[in-house]
């Protein structure tokens, strides 16, 4: 683990009163694949995964042709049974793995939720074969169903898997929560004879938000980003929770002041957004999904 993301961890979780995990310098878990056999559609060249570091020291990834998840699993004392699954963002043309993806994920292993990171395909890379509701949903959707299948395995409860996305993550969050499949039991892979709807969504500054559509089907979502993003997602955020509220479906919205598009997890944030982790537990809480302490 880089020293950015175990300081991130840190820091915050002071905030929460919680103490730091012990294991803050051991390096990213594994990936498990998506689909072991290959995934299904259009079939790229057979390279890997090209990943590069920002001079801050953040990883983006882009080249996906191996959709994958990377669990960062709590201790099976500490787990509250909460899983989520972490959408990176990056314009659906490449991923940045660390402060939308590893960052929190670790924060919220560190809070006893499961968090999985998942590596999705680009459907807006230059020359990708791939689309954004065929494919990359279909790992997000492929990703829900294998954490559910291991629940047991994983210290798991089935009914509390949700979305959590950033940017061009948060818009394949909310397609999910629109577009769930009901579980299949007599289907042949064994993962498939699982639901792939979210219990709850987290939509955090999400692209595309006009395509994002509520009905009183839909699970409950909290929703943040920043007051100075582009008109399109900072108004689109307000107005989507409008829709949530009128369809009387539970919604939380943090809209904070000083910040614009993709702040993320990282330990240089400041003021009110530094906490929006800590909001999310409580509303996560206030839903019912996490046991409230004390």
């Amino acid at each position: 683990m880089n020293f950015s993301r175990g300081l991130t961890a840190f820091l915050l979780l002071g905030v929460l009163g919680a103490t730091p995990p012990a294991e803050k310098h051991q390096p990213i878990p594994a990936e498990i694949l998506l689909w072991p056999h290959g995934a299904p559609g259009p079939k790229g060249d057979g390279r890997p995964d090209v990943a590069r570091l920002t001079d801050q020291g953040e990883r983006v990834v882009t080249h996906v042709q191996q959709p994958s998840l990377t669990p960062f699993l709590p201790a099976a004392t500490k787990s509250t049974g909460v899983a989520v699954l972490i959408m990176p963002g990056g314009g659906h043309s490449e991923l940045w793995m660390s402060h939308e993806g590893y960052n929190p994920a670790e924060w919220f292993a560190a809070q006893g939720i499961a968090a999985f990171v998942v590596k999705y395909r680009l459907a807006k890379e230059a020359n990708s074969p791939y689309k954004v509701d065929q494919d990359a949903l279909g790992d997000v959707q492929r990703a829900l169903r294998l954490v559910k299948s291991r629940a047991a395995e994983w210290h798991l409860d089935t009914a509390k898997v949700g979305v959590l996305g950033f940017s061009a993550g948060g818009e394949l969050a909310g397609l999910d929560a629109m577009r769930f499949v009901p579980a299949d039991p007599y289907a042949p892979d064994p993962v498939d004879r699982f639901s792939d709807r979210p219990a709850f969504q987290v939509l955090l500054y999400p692209g595309n938000i006009s395509r994002l559509e509520v009905s009183r089907r839909s699970p409950p979502v909290f929703i943040a980003g920043g007051y100075h993003d582009r008109p399109d997602i900072a108004e689109g955020m307000a107005q989507l929770y409008l829709k949530y509220q009128q369809a009387r479906v539970s919604a939380e919205l943090h809209i904070y002041a000083g910040v614009g598009h993709g702040f993320g997890l990282r330990a240089t944030n400041e003021g009110a957004v530094a906490d929006w982790p800590r909001q999310l537990v409580l509303w996560l809480q206030e839903t019912g999904f996490v046991k409230k302490r004390g």
